[in-house]
């Protein structure tokens, strides 16, 4: 496995961009998890929670265009074709996008309790 090349883009603002697309589609209950001090697996992971399949199809394809224009590419995405907890992998901070008994089962923000959590405020 190769790791994509590393944009040069600054954390803050591209995570501030990612969840402004979020915001764009309604997504709700918008969380910034910095997990760079604890795990080498990314630098974060940027969650949100989608009412419903149409919603999360939409929030992950408005994510995926935006930054495909940027030259960001998604190094692996899992869970589209069940829309219950969808995973967009960018090396440096992972997208998940959930349905909200999915969310609320996995709880991230428990299991990453450790790290820097963000919660965004939808305008």
């Amino acid at each position: 496995m190769t790791k994509q090349k590393k944009k040069q883009l600054k954390p803050d603002k591209i995570t501030k961009e990612i969840t402004g697309l979020m915001i764009d589609k309604k997504a709700i209950d918008i969380t910034l998890i910095d997990v760079r001090k604890i795990t080498p697996l990314t630098d974060y992971f940027i969650i949100c929670t989608s009412e419903s399949d149409p919603q999360t199809r939409a929030i992950f394809n408005h994510i995926k265009d935006s930054l495909k224009e940027k030259d960001l590419k998604p190094w692996k995405t899992e869970g589209y074709e069940y829309l219950q907890w969808v995973i967009m992998d960018y090396i440096d901070f992972v997208i998940h996008i959930f349905n909200k008994e999915t969310r609320s089962y996995y709880d991230f923000e428990r299991l990453w309790a450790d790290a820097n959590i963000t919660k965004i405020k939808n305008s």
